[in-house]
């Protein structure tokens, strides 16, 4: 009956299980069991008992607790104490045992509380009050301290005195209430209120005279004890709780004077037969409802009720006690750490309908259709009101009992909200992985589709508006988009519209046919009580034709006649009387042009008319219920949203006199309720049309305001299960000047951000800061605090602009009105440093968080949250000012702390790990960086998403890291996939998604995969260039590799231009020594070097070479790449000594720090080795060669271009030395490798066969 916290996963075995439930009686066994969310039962291996356990034993999940019920062979202290022994035996964890049942109570206390039936008695401690010696004139009690039962132990008494306060029981009340209200739905139970004029007490010494009578049939008259409680109440009691000792005996106390006399001598409340039993054994707490006075006038009439009451408690309390069990006694320890179970379940929302009558026909097409000719997916297409979602119900329930194997799922489709929220639900149910900020939809649909699942029936009920079917705000699309597909799987749409059932089914398409008289007359008689109206035919015949044989109307017909106890031909009178005209043109004009209202539904307006109109009169506050409910999500309706009545009691009667009318269904045993979608549009339009539609609105607003919760994580059940009745209150009211729906938008805009719904976090927060831009002044605190929300939206959703323009403007005003220290400037300047460090704009960004983070080192704690992530943030903002050195000391100071204070998987802790081996990365620490993002992307693989934000950016930044370790097919594995779901999940310019995919074109490049990697980097500057500015760092960083990467691929000219243009910018932007720029320097020189501008090549990377060395230590990766192409420059311009010395010394090092075949130390011994050649020296020059030609033979394929350019040159040291007959071996290989990757005129493989021909000339082999 939970619907909020998360409940228990199925337990391996017996030892999973703390908390027993003993029942003496059968229907308090019932109340226990309706209790139940989940039924272990038959779910699954059964878990068995201990052998010499006679007991019977009910499995199942309250809240959040594993429980086992354990059903009492008989009543009394021994049956009791041998059961919970035999349980503690079967069932070894158990640490706490409740009792619960009905007792009879004492009427009023010595403080002169009152107990009237009904309300609940919880023990504080028990008396054995027919434990002791019958001495000839007395009964004396043994009362000494070996012979009295001792209190609860610490825990229980600890839970007992919370409950025992004002808020306490205040909570334990309201939880108990919402308990109780869905019990007495249950029409099993028969736990309705019996009625305060059956609570009646006698005086005590009044005897009833025959036992085995009740006391109208024994015609008690004695004087009534007059009882204040009873008076003020009215017609329905809220049961109130009592704690205090029970009295607990083997005997059924009927006796008032014997009563008093107990309860004055020992303090007792209530007497009960069975606590006594288990109490001195086990830790336990007795939970008794009132049923009789313990007099002679005892009966039946309270008993069922009276359990009822104890059972609504249980879970109110079971709240309060902590579990112990590890994860060990669970198939699973938490949802985003499991498989999803394969185990087939059964997830439908409503019980099944008894009143279900004919459409056979219908029945059989649609089983033949899923289940005989393959159909994956089938639309069931009809009007609204004609029955389409209990034909659905009626398969779902046929799957059920004839598709074992089969798991049945229903997805509401009214709107993506609701739609959203029942995803949500599954993925808690199924144990679906499924983290913060990851997308329930797709997680559903992709379990869905695999595996895993095995065989399922799903019903996407409603599915009538096409916009939100195939579009909505959503990137990826609408609810179609998030469907599952596979031959595993069944899919019935129920729809209003043709369009969505063509969209969604293709052919396969049912049209259901309005219903057969026949078929309508049975409905009419299963639905009605009283059922001597149906003789007349005549009359039976009439109403059917007035509502044209729609169910719906049907149903709410038969609701009315039964409630008001009128007969057909009655109800038709007052049918023809309602003046429904108007109300049938206000329906047909919810209609759409293609779903078409049929007139048939004017039947539907009709029938609703007549009960809102009797309800209005007898049961206003039902009908302003329904007001409010008109302006929410028909579907999903959790009571707690509904407006507060003046008492609990006139709430149920509220929503009894709804469900009564048909106009409501409640959810099983659920606190939820549903509204046919034709009932909200009429109540909606009946709104409009008596001008109460703004009153009723704001009305709502305020309500859900009130009850909308904070967007802390811990809140997300609850605000999950909100969020689609305040979008739709939201959608209805986008006209009005409203501060109150402003508040409602920033919350809902807040949990949206939470949830990882940016798209819909942004549009509902720009409308609530376009409201308040029109009606708060500039510098209002509300209308500060939505910008600064919205530009976080902007910045969540990669618009950086539109973050900066309005951060600006937020921080200009703050730094006007507030004083320096203030937390909202200092919040808004860190945001706003952010957003410039997004922007590319470094300086500032600098500049602005260097002054945060002085400021908060003086107000704040070492340890305090905002100064670490401002301290955070402004080593993110050293890296990308080159400032690496600073970046690393202020982050090996954050991580250190947050190591101190944050668990090792907190997300905080993960985030510096991971931008402090990006760190290390830069500075050239690469083992470091790879040794932290290992274990980073490890922690995360294992508590996050596949698709999750923060799993993505650590598994990029790995990526990068291997790259520059060398380990270049790890690399381009991680960034494949981390593209494609980026992909698949972010928008074509979202700075994430074309930042994975420009570093998996660098990684196709050292793959040597060149034409890849042009391709994707063309596309990425492409999409940069209409979405950044020119001088935008992420722009110029693309283009500088895209530059790289022409040059490769032979295209010098095209390089240089672009490089050209690069540099330019940068010089401009950053400072001299800033990596970047020197980066882009080096590239351009290489370009130069390619084009045979030699001077201008080593001009530059002197330069670059120079500040380097200045900046970087020796073995920095940039420095030693620098001095290498200098080296380069130096041989093509002749200087041959001065680039053998450095590139001997590039070599000494890259040994010294790199595996031996690391891309970058192979790269600078073939450079070597040609400088070598260049200088006479071939032996050395054959020597290192011979290395590197092996390592690469070994790692390279055969036509990588590295391969073949090693190959190439100890070719020519081979000529050099004389030794031909080698080099013709080498190169015979290359030539036939050549001609099956590069074109006939390719000027490589025109060299190396020129170069052949030479050496079989040499050899006077003959001709090529």
């Amino acid at each position: 009956m939970s619907t909020l916290s998360p409940g228990p996963s199925h337990p391996k075995d017996r030892y999973g299980f703390e908390i027993a439930i003993i029942c003496a009686l059968p229907l308090e066994a019932d109340a226990i069991e309706a209790l139940f969310d989940y039924y272990w039962d038959g779910n699954g291996p059964p878990f068995d008992k201990e052998p010499g356990d006679p007991n019977a034993y009910s499995t199942g999940v309250i809240g959040r607790h594993n429980v086992v019920l354990a059903h009492m062979p008989g009543m009394g202290k021994a049956n009791a104490a041998a059961v919970a022994a035999k349980c503690h035996m079967s069932f070894p964890n158990i640490r706490l045992v409740l009792v619960v049942g009905v007792c009879g109570v004492v009427p009023f206390r010595r403080n002169g509380d009152e107990i009237v039936l009904g309300d609940v008695v919880i023990s504080d401690g028990i008396v054995q009050y027919d434990l002791g010696r019958r001495l000839p004139d007395q009964f004396v009690t043994k009362d000494t301290l070996l012979d009295a039962l001792g209190r609860p132990n610490p825990e229980i008494r600890g839970v007992l005195a919370k409950l025992k306060t004002y808020r306490g029981q205040e909570d334990l009340t309201s939880k108990t209430i919402k308990c109780l209200d869905t019990m007495r739905c249950n029409p099993r139970l028969h736990a309705t209120y019996p009625g305060s004029a059956n609570d009646r007490l006698f005086e005590a010494a009044y005897r009833h005279s025959e036992d085995q009578k009740s006391c109208d049939q024994a015609r008690c008259n004695g004087k009534l004890v007059p009882r204040r409680r009873l008076e003020m109440s009215g017609t329905h009691l809220t049961p109130a709780i009592h704690f205090g000792l029970m009295a607990s005996g083997d005997s059924v106390m009927k006796s008032g004077e014997d009563r008093d006399k107990i309860a004055e001598a020992g303090d007792s409340i209530a007497f009960e037969m069975e606590g006594a039993g288990v109490w001195d054994n086990f830790p336990c707490i007795v939970i008794k409802g009132a049923c009789d006075y313990a007099d002679s006038h005892k009966s039946k009439v309270w008993q069922r009720y009276a359990a009822a009451t104890a059972a609504a408690y249980i879970e109110g309390l079971a709240t309060n006690f902590e579990r112990r069990l590890s994860s060990r006694n669970q198939d699973y320890s938490g949802q985003s750490k499991v498989e999803p179970q394969r185990q087939p379940v059964f997830l439908v929302p409503f019980s099944k309908n008894d009143l279900f009558v004919g459409r056979e026909d219908v029945l059989r097409r649609l089983r033949g259709l899923l289940f005989e000719q393959g159909r994956q997916k089938v639309a069931l297409v009809g009007l609204g009101g004609i029955g389409k979602t209990q034909i659905a119900l009626q398969l779902a329930f046929w799957v059920k009992k004839n598709k074992p194997d089969y798991s049945v799922f229903w997805m509401p489709a009214l709107s993506m909200a609701g739609f959203e929220q029942e995803c949500m639900k599954l993925v808690k149910t199924l144990g679906i992985r499924c983290s913060e900020g990851e997308d329930a939809k797709d997680a559903v649909r992709q379990h869905l589709s695999s595996k895993d699942a095995g065989s399922w029936f799903l019903v996407v009920d409603n599915a009538d508006d096409a916009e939100i079917f195939h579009k909505s705000t959503h990137t990826s699309g609408g609810i179609l988009n998030f469907l599952p597909s596979g031959d595993n799987g069944r899919t019935l749409f129920t729809t209003r519209s043709r369009q969505v059932a063509i969209a969604a089914a293709k052919t396969a398409i049912e049209k259901l046919p309005k219903m057969h008289p026949e078929e309508a007359i049975d409905l009419l008689k299963r639905s009605l009580i009283d059922k001597d109206g149906l003789d007349d035919s005549e009359s039976v015949s009439q109403l059917l034709d007035a509502l044209t044989c729609l169910p719906l109307a049907i149903a709410q017909a038969a609701a009315y006649m039964n409630v008001y106890e009128i007969s057909v031909a009655e109800y038709i009178r007052v049918f023809n009387d309602a003046d429904a005209e108007n109300m049938t043109e206000l329906l047909e004009q919810g209609f759409d042009d293609e779903v078409h209202y049929d007139s048939s539904q004017g039947a539907v307006a009709t029938t609703w008319i007549v009960s809102f109109d009797r309800i209005r009169r007898t049961a206003p506050a039902a009908a302003d219920l329904l007001s409010f409910m008109a302006f929410i999500e028909p579907r999903g309706i959790p009571r707690s949203i509904l407006p507060r009545l003046k008492a609990e009691q006139q709430m149920t009667q509220a929503i009894g006199t709804l469900t009564g009318h048909g106009f409501l269904s409640q959810r099983g045993r659920e606190a939820t309720f549903d509204m046919h979608s034709l009932v909200h549009l009429a109540t909606r339009r009946w709104n409009e049309n008596e001008g109460r539609d703004r009153k009723v609105r704001q009305m709502t607003l305020a309500r859900v305001a009130e009850v909308f919760p904070t967007d802390d994580w811990e809140n997300r059940d609850l605000w999950r299960q909100y969020l689609p009745h305040a979008l739709r209150l939201l959608g209805t009211t986008r006209c009005m000047e409203n501060e109150g729906e402003c508040g409602l938008g920033l919350s809902v805009g807040r949990c949206l951000l939470v949830d990882g719904r940016t798209m819909e976090a942004v549009s509902t927060l720009e409308y609530v800061v376009k409201t308040r831009q029109r009606i708060l002044a500039e510098d209002h605190p509300r209308r500060l605090t939505s910008e600064h929300e919205l530009a976080g939206a902007y910045l969540a959703d990669g618009q950086t602009k539109k973050a900066v323009q309005m951060l600006e403007h937020v921080v200009q005003i703050r730094e006007r009105i507030l004083a320096e220290d203030h937390q909202d400037r200092l919040a808004s300047e860190h945001e706003l440093a952010r957003a410039y460090l997004e922007d590319g704009q470094t300086k500032q960004a600098v500049e602005m968080l260097e002054c945060v983070v002085k400021i908060r080192k003086r107000i704040s704690a070492e340890d305090h949250p905002d100064r670490l992530a401002s301290e955070h943030e402004l080593a993110r903002a050293y890296l990308a000012d080159g400032q690496t050195k600073k970046a690393i000391q202020m982050l090996e100071h954050v991580v250190k702390i947050e190591a101190r204070i944050l668990a090792e998987d907190h997300p905080h802790r993960l985030a510096s790990q991971n931008v402090l081996a990006g760190a290390y990365l830069t500075y050239g620490q690469t083992k470091k960086a790879i040794e932290m993002l290992e274990y980073v992307v490890k922690t995360r693989q294992r508590i996050l998403a596949e698709d999750h934000p923060r799993r993505l950016t650590s598994e990029h930044e790995l990526a990068g890291a291997y790259l520059a370790d060398g380990q270049t097919k790890r690399a381009v594995e991680i960034l494949e996939h981390v593209v494609k779901t980026r992909k698949r999940i972010l928008a074509e310019g979202h700075p994430d998604r074309l930042t994975s995919e420009h570093e998996l074109a660098r990684a196709y490049l050292a793959d040597g995969q060149t034409k890849k990697a042009i391709e994707m980097l063309e596309h990425v500057v492409k999409t940069q260039e209409r979405i950044l500015a020119e001088d935008h760092l992420r722009r110029l960083a693309s283009q500088n590799v895209l530059a790289g990467a022409y040059l490769t691929d032979g295209q010098t000219k095209k390089a240089i231009e672009m490089l050209e243009y690069v540099v330019k910018t940068r010089k401009r932007i950053l400072a001299e020594g800033h990596p970047r720029r020197l980066t882009s320097e080096h590239v351009l020189a290489r370009a130069y070097l390619a084009d045979g501008q030699t001077k201008k090549a080593v001009q530059m990377l002197e330069h670059v070479v120079q500040i380097r060395e200045r900046i970087s230590a020796e073995d920095h990766p940039d420095r030693l790449a620098s001095e290498h192409e200098l080296a380069r420059a130096y041989l093509a311009d002749g200087q041959t000594k001065r680039a053998v010395e450095i590139l001997e010394h590039v070599v000494k090092t890259r040994k010294r720090i790199l595996a031996e075949g690391h891309p970058d130390r192979l790269t600078s011994e073939h450079e070597l080795a040609r400088a070598y050649l260049a200088d006479g020296q071939t032996k050395k020059a054959i020597q290192m060669l011979e290395h590197v030609v092996q390592i690469r033979e070994r790692i390279l394929a055969e036509d990588h271009p590295h391969r073949l350019a090693s190959q190439n040159v100890l070719v020519g040291a081979y000529l050099a030395d004389g030794q031909t007959k080698k080099a013709i071996e080498i190169l015979e290989h290359v030539v036939a490798v050549e001609a099956e990757i590069l074109a006939e005129d390719d000027p490589s493989r025109q060299l190396s066969k020129v170069l052949l021909q030479s050496c079989y000339e040499r050899l006077g082999i003959g001709h090529w």
